[in-house]
């Protein structure tokens, strides 16, 4: 019997990744991301295929890929340890100073994190998708405490941006960092919404990406990030934000 052939997808590969190659990938956004720092010393094989939902056959090729690429070093009886991370010096940003430079910044998160949220829901693995509601779960659980929660909510966005096994994605965000918290801060700081209606937004919108990408619905969950992040300009800039169907004024640099 012939195979039917799988409708034709932008979001598709141009080749299928081998599960080794897209563990190779993951661990190195988690060094690129700084969870895994220089000389620290990573799970052990079994904790890694368990984390990653795969067989030690598949985390012991990922490590050796990373061995030969000179990220990784393993010590005998000890374990495997961060050689390096990356050269990221490419991808270092000036610091916000202005307003513009501010609507600049989410001009470009507008469309850069949606197309990440899309990728996201095509290619994450359950252990993955688990993470995601792991922090958005954390986030509430905080904003709970009365606390502000830029760092779990910027820690949400870098677990979708993982979620890519796309390490550009992980590359950006965390050259992002700086600037993306100062834009959370930002909103929490100068929005004239109510602050447990803003933060009941924001709650809102985090689970609908989530939701989007448990499905695995690569365009829901492109148009939900995109509606987060429109939002928190909308937040800082117009103090309101827009309901489905109504008109949004752009906000644009000068």
């Amino acid at each position: 019997m012939q195979r039917q052939m799988q409708p034709h997808s932008q979001l598709a590969p141009l080749r299928p990744l081998k599960l080794s190659e897209q563990i190779h990938d993951q661990l190195l956004a988690l060094i690129m991301g700084g969870e895994f720092p220089e000389r620290a010393k990573l799970p052990t094989e079994s904790q890694l295929a368990i984390r990653f939902d795969v067989s030690r056959t598949i985390v012991r090729e990922a490590l050796a890929r990373l061995r030969d690429d000179g990220i990784v070093l393993s010590r005998q009886g000890a374990g495997t340890f961060v050689k390096r991370r990356p050269d990221r010096a490419v991808l270092k940003l000036l610091p916000l100073g202005s307003i513009a430079d501010i609507q600049r910044c989410f001009e470009f998160r507008t469309g850069f994190e949606a197309d990440m949220a899309a990728f996201a829901a095509r290619r994450a693995d359950r252990s993955t998708i688990r993470r995601i509601g792991e922090a958005v779960a954390t986030f509430e659980e905080i904003v709970r405490k009365g606390r502000l929660g830029s760092d779990a909510d910027f820690d949400l966005h870098c677990v979708i941006a993982e979620a890519t096994r796309n390490r550009f994605f992980v590359a950006v965000m965390t050259a992002l960092r700086e600037h993306i918290l100062f834009g959370m801060n930002l909103a929490r700081n100068l929005s004239r919404m109510d602050p447990a209606a803003r933060l009941e937004a924001v709650q809102v919108e985090h689970r609908k990406i989530f939701e989007a990408i448990r499905v695995r619905d690569p365009d829901r969950a492109r148009a939900a990030m995109r509606v987060h992040i429109e939002n928190a300009c909308l937040r800082i800039f117009e103090g309101e934000m827009k309901t489905a169907g109504q008109k949004r004024r752009t906000i644009s640099a000068r």
